[in-house]
């Protein structure tokens, strides 16, 4: 349907059955909309994938919002709930999961944000253990860990693919340890910019360091030639200026196929 975010994953930060990919995002460079984008894109184009969708301590108008318009399984909990109660299902949606893929479906999980999640285990967990800077006690982040960790494409069974966000530059130490702790435990991210966002550039992407790992295996020739060539192209830019031309050029066609055939003439 034209949508810009969904298409540039494909090309740059391609999913598959089994992916666990983090999203990277500072505030207000449109991480909640990129997953409202990717939940409708499933619902259209992956049909025979059971969508979840995972709201943790969100504001209530967005949980309305993905409720009334995304075709999925939906769990929420909005910010006016106690913290038992985003731990709680939390863990129902995660449970409710990993049974559908051991009955062989293949699962797609989404789950905004991976750091409020983290925020809610943390305060749960109470004093007495381990508080590293910030005032994150080192146990909190084992469920989120295993939480994050349960993605897998299984060889006897289904998928579990899962895509978390998660919050930096909010000034708060806790967030970015939490991010850390993350960072590179994926086989994909993608990476928001805050200037980008600001120029009302969608998808506010940052190329040089958003990827998938082994991309090769996702990727037909022709596409991954094309996401090589234009990383090339774009790498010594600023990275709004690469999140512009990207979406310029991407922008003047219909679709991917359209996109690749532009490229090779």
């Amino acid at each position: 349907d034209g949508r810009l975010t969904t298409r540039v994953m494909d090309l740059f930060c391609p999913i598959g059955k089994g992916t666990r990919g983090l999203i990277v995002a500072p505030p207000r460079t449109g991480k909640t909309t990129l997953l409202h984008d990717i939940a409708h894109g499933i619902s259209q184009n992956h049909k025979e994938c059971h969508l979840i969708v995972l709201l943790v301590d969100e504001r209530p108008e967005e949980v309305t919002d993905f409720k009334r318009s995304v075709d999925a399984e939906i769990y929420a909990s909005s910010n006016d709930e106690e913290i038992t109660s985003h731990i709680r299902i939390a863990e129902l949606a995660i449970e409710r999961a990993k049974r559908l893929v051991e009955s062989g479906e293949d699962v797609v999980f989404l789950l905004d944000s991976i750091t409020r999640l983290s925020r809610a285990y943390n305060s749960a967990t109470g004093k007495g253990g381990r508080t590293m800077t910030g005032g994150l006690d080192i146990r909190a982040l084992e469920k989120p860990r295993q939480l994050f960790s349960a993605a897998r494409n299984c060889e006897e069974g289904g998928s579990l693919t899962i895509i978390a966000t998660a919050l930096i530059e909010t000034g708060s130490k806790m967030d970015e340890l939490i991010f850390q702790e993350f960072k590179g435990t994926g086989n994909m991210e993608m990476v928001l910019d805050r200037k980008a966002a600001e120029l009302r550039l969608w998808p506010a992407v940052n190329l040089n360091a958003s990827g998938t790992r082994r991309e090769e295996l996702l990727l037909s020739g022709k596409r991954l030639e094309a996401s090589q060539f234009l990383r090339r192209a774009l790498a010594g830019q600023k990275i709004e200026d690469a999140a512009e031309a990207m979406i310029d050029r991407i922008g003047q066609t219909k679709s991917n196929e359209e996109f690749l055939k532009l490229l090779s003439r």
